[in-house]
């Protein structure tokens, strides 16, 4: 739909209501979530919120976050509440489910219908899932057009279209392009001592490791991020990013290459490639690269190489590159630099669904939570307290654009305020220069591939998913980490019990949906 015809649906649908209300007609009320009518007890700030939508009432919203609660939550949220009370007659409520448990928090949340109105959603947290399972409200235009306008305004239709499952969209989606590739920190004064090459291919990474392990007393080579199993950040560096091939999940060892316009799809565990990778991560093994503990590990690996515990990590750019700062910030005894051991592979850029917000399907506030998530990507003074936390304590803003973290930056930080990212975003003047420059070089060469839209649904395979999501955790994760001793007999069990699980009837049910997905383009 044209932005054009979109804003004149929005006057339309607006004088709908406003007859809807003359005439006492609730027939719609069950279709859709209604403004309140009580009489006004607390008028909103003038012209904050679109003619004909009556915000009378005041409304407690409660959103679930991903990610620890920050220590200075409630003075930023009490900041927050103050505009939004202003600004919609609403305040907002954050529950944290922290890094260590989310993943299993975060279904049983709605599983058991708890009572909230809004939660972060993203393609890796389940939202293709949770969508189909009925868990998120169904998002109509005319819902988006009139209590978020300036959303549905400013959203590339791609974004929107990003987003839908089964054609319906669940899923308010960030509204600002997201590098999904990964890179290495690493420890820079380390490889300076040992006068070892740049790492900049896997063969690099892989000496560096080694060399630490030997010579490096009290330093673990790598450490992988708690929870990070499945197709893990390594992984994605040296199966997805070093062979051009992208995962259709990765809770499935489904994958297929950027460049085969036909996409055909193929089990990772079977390609020689990921053999060669497990004979890459046995040698590491076997040279003490990472702990022996490694698959119960609990610790936090970002804070870790912080400390100097450990002396490479993987993550994102933004993730790796606000860390840097940081350490440089606080004059850390250790010098960090940035590694892409890939440097010459294509680059792709994430799906709208990376990042995003969604309504609980029985929200009984829709309306005010769509007019909060409006708020929160296009007000720039609610969304600098939600994004950075109060100027002058948690950040100093420079400029329009940029910020300059202060001694309280560590106070609010570290949970999924990401649904919220925008043009309105600041970006940090300490950002490592490396880091900004190949982001920079990263976009001019983003590549985009046939199958970026496609989504998967996996309501005819719910049952085969889960097993085979089993099976890589029991047989595959142990594998990879040199946790078996015999690589060949432990990538035969590994496949020997995919088999078992169902994995040709989940690959031949998503190369059914990719051949229909690519016939309607």
């Amino acid at each position: 739909m044209s932005k054009k015809k979109s804003i004149l649906l929005a006057l339309v649908l607006t004088f709908v209501m406003l007859l809807s209300a003359c005439s006492g007609n609730t027939n719609k009320a069950a279709e859709s979530p209604q403004p309140t009518k009580e009489p006004q007890a607390s008028a909103p700030e003038k012209d904050a919120v679109e003619p004909g939508i009556d915000t009378s009432k005041e409304v407690k919203l409660k959103m679930i976050f991903v990610g620890p609660k920050p220590v200075d939550y409630d003075t930023v949220f009490a900041e927050i509440n103050k505009k939004l009370k202003e600004k919609i007659n609403a305040t907002i409520e954050g529950e944290f489910l922290d890094w260590s448990d989310w993943a299993q928090k975060y279904p049983l949340k709605l599983a058991a219908n708890e009572d909230f109105d809004l939660i972060y959603s993203a393609n890796w947290a389940g939202y293709n899932d949770q969508a189909l399972k009925g868990g998120f409200l169904d998002l109509t235009e005319e819902l988006l057009s009139t209590y978020m306008p300036k959303t549905w305004e400013l959203m590339p239709e791609s974004s929107w279209d990003q987003s839908k499952v089964n054609g319906k969209l669940y899923m308010v989606p960030q509204n600002r392009g997201e590098s999904v590739e990964k890179l290495i920190l690493y420890r820079e004064d380390l490889r300076e001592k040992y006068n070892l090459p740049a790492l900049d291919s896997p063969e690099a990474y892989a000496n560096y490791l080694k060399t630490i392990a030997e010579k490096e007393q009290g330093v673990i080579p790598f450490t992988p991020e708690t929870g990070d199993w499945k197709l893990h950040n390594l992984d994605r560096v040296l199966l997805k990013q070093q062979f051009e091939w992208n995962m259709l999940d990765f809770d499935l060892p489904i994958g297929f290459k950027l460049t085969d316009e036909k996409g055909q799809i193929f089990n990772v565990y079977e390609t020689e490639e990921f053999k060669g990778l497990l004979s890459y991560y046995k040698d590491l093994a076997d040279n003490n690269s990472w702990s022996k503990n490694v698959l119960n590990n609990k610790n936090d690996h970002q804070q870790d190489f912080k400390e100097g515990k450990t002396a490479s990590i993987t993550h994102n750019m933004g993730t790796l590159g606000a860390l840097k700062a940081a350490m440089e910030r606080e004059n850390s005894p250790f010098k960090a630099a940035l590694a892409d051991i890939t440097p010459d592979k294509k680059k792709s850029q994430a799906v709208a669904t990376q990042n995003g917000t969604s309504i609980h399907a029985t929200s009984k506030n829709a309306e005010r939570a769509l007019m909060f998530i409006d708020l929160m990507q296009n007000d720039a003074e609610l969304h600098n307290l939600m994004m950075y936390g109060i100027d002058g304590v948690h950040y100093t803003a420079v400029g329009d654009n940029k910020y300059q973290s202060t001694d309280k930056s560590a106070n609010y930080t570290g949970f999924s305020n990401w649904s919220f990212n925008s043009d309105l975003n600041r970006d940090d003047v300490a950002f490592p220069e490396e880091a900004s420059a190949m982001e920079k070089s990263w976009q001019e060469t983003v590549y985009h591939y046939p199958l970026e839209t496609f989504v998967f649904d996996n309501s005819k395979v719910k049952t085969e998913v889960a097993n085979v999501s089993n099976v890589m955790l029991r047989y595959a994760i142990p594998l990879e980490y040199g946790a078996i001793k015999d690589v060949d007999k432990g990538l035969a069990d590994l496949q020997k019990q995919l088999g078992s699980a169902g994995i040709e009837k989940i690959i031949a049910e998503v190369q059914s949906q990719i051949d229909a997905f690519l016939a309607a383009k």
